[in-house]
């Protein structure tokens, strides 16, 4: 190829890849696949690897190549980068609006604009003409340290502007911004760390900041960071007038800003958001602890100035945190209503959230021993949003004398030897008459299947030590006047306590079959089973081959749930529950939906940190998907979460696609 050929096509490539760089990272809308990226890219690289003098400095491959470090040189910004005072409730929101209107003219309209407060590392990126030349971290706010070496590995950060036809680029721009770690990629790194047992990072945002100071580039390459620009500091050739405006701009110039950005004309609207987001951040797959909110117009920041270096037209609404640090006390065994081991760890009290922690979930034994959890060890815990804390890994080196967990041999509460099936993660009690399985088969019955209201598990549990609850029919024989026997039920509580029981009897069918602890038969199946047969009376009469016609279900399944319904015992439980006026026929709810996932069908294993199975289950059915519990080659896709046993490795080897949470959410949107 000619020359002037060669430098043709690489000019081309370079644009190319640019632009699909922006499409994935900014607008978040692929235009092509990874292997035709890849593609491209690979062609690029042969073309300067042929002909060094076509590799420019923002050439995408170009951003991993500088020898590793061993400082990183301070280096002044531009404009000193100023921290934000901070106010926790909406009362201090409204004192900083009063103050802002006073010393602005009291009739003056104020706009703001609010946007998520990144839980990451601030950092300064100054480009010349277009180019990237400098990226520092905040520092003392006035001086930093110079790491645009690992700035440059991150692909989110565009070392050119994107200009819209014939617009020069400013002489000097120096853009703001966040750079954070992705939630599913900082778990991937941790889970890694700990499988090569090695310290563990204790969060995202010092994950973050301790990629971006690594002495060899090439490793912050592998962390998968990401940025949100929010904003700019010296800018010499652009005027701009508003914040809203600023973030436009810089959009429209291939930098990532953060969609949830908004304009708000009042302080009420602000109020709103910054409630709502302290619920909805669990929805992302970024942690934030907090908004940032800011007077709109330009021009009034000015008027309004800073005091300590502080801006009085900004300010941060902070949350409680939702991890934290405390001692593992103690790991405790609960037997499930499947007769399931379950561990659970006693932690020395500590705040995250806003809410007191004693008590979290592990998961699992395997899960245990993956993280290297040990009983007397500092844990990190985390809480999101409703979600039941978790521990999320140790903080490194193992505290002294710290022992490692292993399961019981035997059931703390029969005696009977534990078993662990071949392929499960789960560790099994297989007494069928172990007392747990009443008890836990009623705690589920009420929490999970028929969500009675104000009925929990303490209300289940004093109950059963009282002897008034034996099964589930004895739950709707309670009256008030039986419970007003009781300390701490008056007339009215014991009223409101009945009333959530006798609304319970409308549960759609599904939730019964999913509440009477049919082996094997979870949510997924329960809905299959109801929408399937139609009635439990269907169901009572199908035979093993006809139960095993339900997607889902196999051989196996299938004779379990028709040993279940040929006891004499479950068939008089069912009658019962009849007789009482519980739902046992299919409603409409429980038909299948048409939608653009119709005709495919979905496994959902492991936990997941945002959803519960019923909630995923239901998202999918909602585009008219089916749901399973068992991977065939016929299932489009396997939703993983933690701890996710035998049916991951099944689906790999049966090629299935794998959706972690965030593929999930983006597949339900």
């Amino acid at each position: 190829m000619p020359s002037s050929d060669v430098a043709t096509r690489a000019a081309e490539l370079r644009e190319q890849l640019e632009g699909h760089a922006y499409r994935y990272y900014v607008l978040d809308d692929p235009a092509v696949s990874d292997p035709e990226y890849d593609r491209l890219y690979d062609e690029l690289v042969a073309l300067e690897e042929a002909h060094p003098e076509l590799a420019t400095p923002d050439s995408p491959t170009q951003r991993v190549g500088a020898p590793p470090s061993d400082a990183f040189p301070k280096v002044e910004h531009l404009t000193p980068m100023g921290s934000l005072e901070k106010v926790t409730d909406d009362a201090g929101l409204r004192k900083w609006g009063d103050d802002v209107r006073k010393r602005l003219d009291s009739d003056e309209p104020v706009a703001y604009v609010t946007e998520p407060k990144i839980d990451g590392s601030a950092i300064s990126l100054v480009y010349e003409n277009g180019v990237l030349v400098r990226g520092a971290t905040r520092g003392d706010g006035v001086k930093g340290e110079d790491v645009t070496p690992n700035l440059r590995t991150i692909k989110a950060i565009p070392l050119r502007m994107r200009l819209p036809e014939g617009e020069t680029p400013p002489p000097v721009l120096e853009v703001r911004g966040e750079v954070y770690f992705p939630l599913s990629a900082f778990n991937r790194l941790n889970e890694r760390l700990a499988a090569e047992g090695k310290k563990t990072a204790p969060n995202p945002r010092n994950a973050a900041a301790g990629s971006l100071r690594q002495k060899n580039p090439q490793i912050t390459a592998e962390r998968a960071l990401s940025i949100w620009v929010y904003g700019v500091g010296a800018v010499d050739g652009v005027a701009f007038e508003h914040q809203s405006g600023v973030l436009a701009w810089l959009r429209e110039r291939g930098f990532r800003t953060n969609p949830f950005a908004e304009r708000h004309e009042s302080l009420e609207a602000v109020e709103k958001v910054c409630r709502e987001w302290e619920t909805r951040r669990v929805e992302l797959d970024y942690e934030i602890d907090g908004i940032v909110i800011k007077v709109d117009a330009l021009e009034q920041q000015r008027r309004l100035g800073a005091l300590h270096g502080r801006p009085r037209w900004a300010r941060a609404f902070k949350w409680a945190p939702m991890t934290a640090q405390t001692r593992l006390e103690r790991i405790h065994i609960r037997v499930g209503r499947t007769g399931n081991l379950n561990p659970w760890a006693q932690l020395a009290p500590v705040e995250v959230g806003g809410v007191t922690v004693s008590q979290a979930t592990l998961h699992n034994e395997e899960d245990i021993n993956r993280k290297d959890i040990r009983v007397g060890d500092t844990v990190i815990v985390q809480r999101a949003g409703d979600v039941i804390p978790q521990v999320v890994g140790p903080v490194l080196p193992h505290a002294k004398g710290s022992r490692r967990f292993r399961m019981p041999k035997r059931c703390p509460l029969c005696d009977a030897e534990i078993v662990k099936p071949e392929g499960e993660v789960m560790h099994r009690c297989p007494n069928r008459a172990c007392p747990s399985r009443g008890l836990e088969t009623l705690i589920h019955w009420v929490m999970a299947a028929m969500d009675i209201e104000g009925v929990g598990e303490q209300f289940v549990r004093r109950f059963w030590d009282e002897g008034l609850l034996r099964s589930m029919p004895d739950l709707y024989r309670i009256t008030p006047e039986r419970l007003q026997e009781f300390d701490g039920f008056g007339e009215i509580s014991a009223q409101k306590a009945v009333e959530a029981i006798e609304r319970s009897k409308e549960q759609p069918f599904a939730r019964v079959l999913f509440g009477l602890n049919i082996p094997h038969v979870g949510w997924v199946t329960a809905m299959n089973l109801a929408r399937h047969f139609g009635s439990v009376d269907r169901l009572m009469a199908a035979s093993q081959e006809e139960i095993q016609e339900v997607e889902g279900i196999g051989p196996d399944r299938a004779e379990a749930i028709a040993e279940w319904f040929a006891e004499e015992e479950n068939r008089a439980l069912v009658e019962e529950l009849r007789a009482l006026g519980l739902t046992l026929e299919a409603g409409e709810a429980e038909r299948p939906v048409e939608g653009p996932l119709s005709g495919k069908s979905y496994v959902i294993t492991g936990t997941l940190e945002r959803w519960t199975r019923e909630e995923a289950a239901a998202a999918l059915e909602a585009k008219g998907a089916r749901v399973t519990d068992s991977v065939s080659k016929k299932t489009a896709g396997l939703v993983v979460g933690e701890s996710p046993g035998s049916k991951l490795a099944k689906a790999q080897r049966a090629g299935v696609e794998i959706l972690d949470e965030p593929a999930f959410e983006a597949l339900v949107r």
